[in-house]
């Protein structure tokens, strides 16, 4: 029988006796799995490990897709916040289909008024003047009065300004309708074929290529030397009206009463006027430019002069980041 007087083995007294599973290892395995960078000799990591090269590849895999992985949830964001600023919240679509009824109901009563309100008491003398006009009739001796000749080439100029506008940044890469169509019809009617267009839009504007800045209609829209010449024209004609004495005025007042075609073309001007201011800030703010260009938007309240100097002045697609929020350039 062994005490443990006897027996000094089964006493306390050699507490550093070998243990069958040292924790060392453990300890570098646990220091090598909370510090996965650190690669010092003896950590579990060494470099001179048989297998040091394939642990270092499958922490740099995993290291590179972690990072990846935001990288692609912060792109996410970024596309989720543009698609946001692109469409707008819920409400958007609501507000969208308030507008475009209220737009539909302004058309709708302005046709109303054309065909059924409008003051008709000439309907022969509104033949012989579009005939004058279109330069139909000869010398007959008879001389135009000089604001209505004014505004018949005024609302000439208007169209190519809505295209200059409304093509690319105006047209619509949700909806199916191109806005050509509109344009066209609007070189014979004016702002009543441009409103059901108005009506029909959904921003944002689709995607444009580098090659189509350089083809028709993109270089002849948006080319200085265009903008260039509406100007003067529109000074020109401005000019031209406003020398016309009292007596002009008079008589182009009193065919604003009575010739039905001189009528409705004063109210198609009218509102020619009042939808461009729109259109240059839905053009500015397309082109990222509204920073550089605010002071431009109360001049474009001016009727033709205002968009012309803006359509001048309004960087051009070419100068464009080649991917934005508004308008995107793709590179071919």
């Amino acid at each position: 029988m062994f005490s443990s007087k006897s027996c000094p083995i089964l006493s306390c007294h050699y507490p550093c006796l070998p243990s069958l599973h040292p924790p060392q290892k453990l300890f570098h395995r646990t220091h090598s799995i909370l510090k996965p960078k650190t690669l010092n000799p003896g950590t579990g990591l060494s470099l001179s490990h048989p297998f040091s090269s394939v642990g270092r590849r499958a922490l740099l895999q995993i290291c590179r897709d972690s990072n990846e992985s935001k990288n692609f949830g912060g792109s996410f964001l970024v596309e989720k916040e543009i698609a946001v600023e692109r469409s707008g919240d819920g409400d958007g679509s609501a507000n969208n289909w308030t507008t475009s009824i209220l737009l539909f109901g302004l058309w709708a009563g302005l046709m109303y008024y054309v065909f059924q309100l409008a003051p008709n008491q000439t309907p022969a003398g509104d033949v012989y003047y579009l005939q004058k006009l279109l330069n139909l009739k000869g010398d007959d001796g008879f001389q135009m009065n000089e604001v209505l000749v004014a505004l018949w080439y005024f609302m000439g100029l208007w169209p190519f300004i809505y295209s200059m506008l409304l093509v690319p940044t105006g047209r619509s890469s949700t909806s199916k309708i191109p806005v050509w169509p509109f344009l066209v019809v609007s070189f014979f009617g004016g702002a009543y074929a441009l409103i059901p267009y108005f009506v029909l839009w959904k921003p944002p504007p689709p995607a444009v290529g580098e090659d189509e800045i350089s083809r028709w209609p993109l270089n002849f829209l948006d080319s200085k030397i265009t903008a260039g010449i509406l100007l003067v024209a529109g000074l020109g004609l401005t000019m031209y009206a406003g020398l016309a004495n009292s007596d002009v005025w008079k008589e182009f007042y009193r065919y604003f009463r009575e010739s039905k075609f001189i009528h409705i073309t004063c109210i198609d001007f009218a509102l020619c006027s009042a939808f461009s201011p729109f259109w240059v800030y839905n053009d500015m703010t397309a082109r990222r430019w509204t920073s550089q260009s605010s002071w431009l938007l109360p001049v474009a309240l001016v009727p033709i002069l205002g968009p012309c100097l803006y359509l001048l002045l309004r960087p051009p697609l070419s100068a464009l980041p080649v991917s934005t929020p508004s308008v995107i350039i793709e590179k071919e």
